[in-house]
């Protein structure tokens, strides 16, 4: 989840430039730097570094930032991270409510803290996040909270209400991959194999094979017992995974 959820964070601030204004003479004159300007400045700067693993530095560029305004969500967010990144739980989740805080509406605020409380276990409070982000009038990308809150539901676990998000999610996007992967990987969980063969059969047709998906897809034919096809996922883990968890696992069972 984290990957997505980071992404969605840092590339608001990607490409950001100072802009520019020409004077009547044909000259070019940069405009005089706002507040404004000099917080975003050193958000995108802090986000960089984030992103490059130099998480001091993205520490304290973010914290920069927000000494000249406080009003930003994503810079509450992307210091939320950090903190996370740097082993501070506790700054983590006071900046995670300082960007809830600032932004009570914003799905992808409520997004990355209903993530964050889900990796620590606090399964009710991150379904309650989850559930304001879906329902946020400006969420156009609901499948991917959908599948988030469905994948923390599995982790709880509670199957059910996490079938019912995967659902919901396909229902909005039917070739949403990431849904389909987990649909799969909740069949197994449940031992609807039969379903699971359906379901990842349904995401190969959408997505390309990844180690994880190959991984289930060898699971599947296994419980199935079509020996063929579970030996044709372990040839292609080994082909175009050979290094990963995935294929090492299936070539301890295999």
């Amino acid at each position: 989840m984290r990957a997505i959820l980071t992404t969605t964070i840092l590339a608001a601030v990607l490409g950001v430039a100072a802009g520019c204004v020409s004077t009547t003479d044909g000259a070019v004159e940069r405009p005089k730097p706002t507040n404004e300007d000099a917080a975003q400045s050193l958000y995108s700067l802090g986000a960089q570094y984030y992103k490059n693993g130099e998480f001091e530095l993205a520490r304290d560029r973010l914290k920069q930032s927000l000494d000249i305004e406080s009003n930003q969500p994503l810079a509450w967010s992307a210091l939320a991270l950090t903190y996370e990144a740097l082993g501070n739980e506790r700054l983590a989740d006071e900046s995670y409510r300082e960007a809830v805080r600032v932004a009570p509406r914003d799905f992808n605020v409520l997004n990355t803290y209903a993530v964050y409380l889900c990796r620590n276990d606090d399964f009710k409070d991150a379904r309650r996040y989850f559930d304001r982000a879906i329902e946020s009038p400006t969420n156009d990308y609901a499948e991917i909270t959908l599948t988030n809150a469905g994948v923390c539901m599995m982790e709880m676990p509670d199957y059910p209400r996490a079938e019912a998000y995967l659902r919901e999610a396909l229902a909005r996007n039917r070739n949403y991959a990431e849904a389909l992967l987990q649909m799969a990987r909740l069949q197994l969980l449940v031992d609807e194999n039969l379903s699971a063969r359906a379901f990842i059969q349904r995401y190969f047709s959408v997505a390309p094979p990844t180690a994880q998906s190959l991984r289930i897809g060898w699971e599947v034919e296994d419980r199935l017992g079509d020996n063929r096809a579970r030996d044709e996922y372990y040839s292609m883990l080994l082909k175009d995974f050979p290094n990963s968890l995935e294929t090492r696992d299936v070539a301890r069972r295999n």
